[in-house]
């Protein structure tokens, strides 16, 4: 696809779902340079099973900007399994302000995400190559980001003990999910409470094609109102075989 058609889906998309940041040629340009950059990887690396630029401008960036407005300025975020860096780089790219860091426990996803950063000329993306329930335990990271976001990693229960220990007490975890997950908050109230969170909102985020045909997506927000206790998170296959 030629950029300026991609500018001009890009556009489409993005004027059909009104929460999104709005884009410019400049913005369009390091998303084009993206995609380009991952579809090369991609093909000796598996990192999307998203291979069409279309459906990579729809499922992948605007998607990942969903939560762009749930971000306050100059916000300090860490993107728990981040694996091809999503939300991470878009939300780089639109949002300069935020500092984000890309934690995945994959050193090669970790590598292109480094190195892509770079490409994109993104100063404001560190990237971890890390277990996320180990960082958790590290006193530089553990309850020093304003925000914790995961995109499509595990089920809820998991994610919030797994991402609820980076948040500071005042700070959000920003849990993206593929259609309506009611029943994941319903077991995943015991997890929210124990590791010092409440649940704040559940929005129903349809994501529109330029055709108006929507995918159901919903967005949960967790405050964190009290310190996790020390002893979370636990190891990975407690936490997986055991959910709180």
């Amino acid at each position: 696809m030629e950029f300026n058609e991609f500018y001009e889906y890009c556009r489409a998309v993005f004027e059909a779902n009104k929460n999104l940041p709005a884009v410019d040629k400049e913005k369009a340009d390091k998303l084009y340079v993206l995609t380009n950059r991952m579809l090369e990887v991609n093909a000796h690396m598996n990192l999307t099973a998203i291979k069409e630029e279309k459906a990579i401008i729809l499922r992948h960036y605007a998607d990942s900007l969903a939560i762009s407005e749930h971000i306050a300025p100059n916000a300090k975020v860490i993107d728990v399994g981040c694996g091809a860096g999503f939300p991470t780089l878009p939300l780089a790219i639109f949002r300069p302000d935020v500092d984000i860091t890309a934690l995945d426990s994959t050193a090669k996803r970790i590598n292109y995400v480094a190195d892509t950063a770079k490409l994109l000329e993104l100063s404001n993306v560190t990237a971890i190559a890390e277990r996320a329930e180990v960082l958790a335990n590290n006193i530089e990271y553990r309850e020093k980001f304003d925000y914790a976001t995961a995109r499509a990693v595990a089920a809820l229960p998991i994610l919030t003990e797994l991402c609820m220990p980076f948040v500071k007490i005042g700070g959000k975890f920003v849990a993206m999910k593929a259609q309506k997950a009611d029943s994941e908050i319903s077991l995943s109230m015991t997890a929210i409470t124990k590791c010092g969170g409440k649940l704040q909102e559940r929005i129903v985020s349809p994501l529109y094609n330029p055709n108006g045909e929507s995918e159901e997506r919903m967005i949960i927000i967790c405050s964190k109102v009290g310190a996790t206790p020390k002893e979370l998170p636990r190891h990975y296959s407690k936490i997986s075989k055991k959910p709180l």
